[in-house]
């Protein structure tokens, strides 16, 4: 099993940045990938998108890119969500989860969730 711990999240304004941080524990050896969800009321929960652990780029759903950044320390076992350029769209809660699958940009299969984190973006 996999202990997922999100932090970072917050008010901020539009046009403002926040960044979250997802520390891992447990059996992170076993996992293949590291990936970022987002659920806004009312809505069905987004694939924002995901790093493998190992290297290789990240990769971002269209809603996003350009605006966000997904990055890891593998020594500090943590992932990170840079968001920039935030809008009241961007206004959910955050969920980071990992998979074992290797294909982690489908953006299923993701089995251990972190607890989520709010995130609003005032206008």
């Amino acid at each position: 099993q996999v202990q997922l711990v999100e932090s970072g999240g917050g008010l901020v304004q539009a046009g403002g940045s926040l960044r979250l941080s997802c520390a891992a524990s447990g059996r992170t050896f076993s996992r293949y990938a590291m990936g970022w969800f987002r659920q806004a009321p009312g809505k069905e929960r987004e694939f924002v998108g995901c790093i493998i652990w190992s290297g290789g780029a990240p990769y971002y759903a269209d809603s996003v890119k350009g605006r966000f950044t997904i990055s890891r320390d593998n020594a500090k076992n943590t992932g990170y969500l840079q968001m920039n350029s935030l809008k009241p769209e961007d206004t959910a809660v955050y969920y980071c989860a990992s998979t074992a699958s290797f294909f982690p940009w489908r953006g299923y299969e993701y089995d251990d969730w972190g607890q989520g984190t709010q995130v609003t973006v005032s206008s």
